[in-house]
């Protein structure tokens, strides 16, 4: 099982940052239940940003047609305010309602240094990082919401790295990199206290160890072989999960009449889908949150059993 077909006709979202990993995954599974998306991000098939990489807001727009709703690349850099400006004017021209606003944007994975110490950090790097992960998310908001709070059930998905529980234990890979997910999870606290009044509201969500297009490249396998990447990391074989899989959780929450009860909440695509039924696109169910502490992060030997 996957998602309910059509479950969000009518409905229309903007997910920014559309134009590979988490992102398109979300646009993609909520096209799979009827939704209209825009699709934001800075690749086109004229134009590449500083990622130099072949993924495109095009394609991911294709990729929701496809799966049955219907997707609209737009080209935009969520630094820029005039831009955000200028597409939800547009969503507000042509749709004239925001139903579901996914702040997806991100870009640091070339900027960060693992487990480099703050005085050891590239300080432009760092400070890009933040203004990728925290700016660009204020931004994007700023612009969205009057649109979104003209109908009570209006959502926001704050997209991150990690569980508020799992941040709050953990130290995760930089000091940078720590305060970018870590600030994105309060983002999705104080949103839902200010969106309550308009019963509308906000969460974070964080996928597992996702195969996004450049962890699949990184282990020199595709969506058809993910398995065979134990000798690269044998608990990426056990446990990881396809971008899908988040994107569902958020097509879960975006038809739940009761979303909420969840405002200013932490969930993540594992301990979603135990609740709501969805599945990844192998019909299973992995939950990495859990396996990371109770066996990556307990020493034991790779081993998927209970967690999918």
């Amino acid at each position: 099982m996957g998602t309910e077909s059509e479950t969000l006709n009518g409905k229309v979202a903007l997910v920014a940052g559309a134009t590979r990993g988490a992102g398109r995954g979300v646009a993609v599974a909520l096209g799979e239940a009827g939704a209209t998306v825009y699709c934001s991000g800075r690749t086109t098939r004229q134009r590449r940003s500083e990622y130099d990489r072949p993924e495109t807001i095009e394609e991911t727009a294709e990729l929701v047609d496809e799966a049955g709703g219907r997707g609209i690349p737009v080209e935009v850099d969520h630094l820029q305010p005039a831009q955000v400006a200028a597409l939800v004017q547009r969503i507000d021209d042509e749709q004239g309602r925001l139903d579901v606003l996914v702040n997806d944007i991100w870009g640091g994975e070339q900027l960060f240094e693992w487990d480099a110490p703050l005085w050891e950090h590239d300080l432009d790097n760092g400070l890009r990082m933040l203004r990728l992960a925290i700016d660009t998310h204020l931004i994007t908001s700023h612009f969205a919401l009057p649109l979104l709070i003209r109908r009570p059930g209006g959502l926001v998905v704050e997209m991150t790295d990690g569980t508020r529980e799992y941040n709050a234990e953990n130290y995760r890979l930089s000091a940078f990199y720590d305060l970018a997910k870590t600030a994105v999870l309060r983002l999705a606290f104080a949103q839902g206290k200010e969106l309550a009044p308009h019963r509308c509201g906000a969460v974070a969500l964080t996928p597992g160890w996702m195969r996004s297009e450049m962890m699949l490249e990184h282990y020199a396998v595709t969506e058809a072989t993910w398995r065979d990447a134990t000798a690269g990391d044998p608990h990426f074989a056990a446990i990881s999960e396809s971008p899908r899989f988040v994107g569902r959780a958020v097509a879960a929450l975006a038809a739940d009449p009761d979303v909420q009860r969840r405002n200013g909440g932490s969930f993540s695509s594992g301990g979603l889908a135990r609740e709501y039924g969805f599945t990844d696109v192998d019909g299973s169910q992995p939950d990495c949150w859990r396996y990371l502490v109770e066996v990556q992060d307990a020493g034991l030997p790779a081993d998927p059993t209970g967690y999918r």
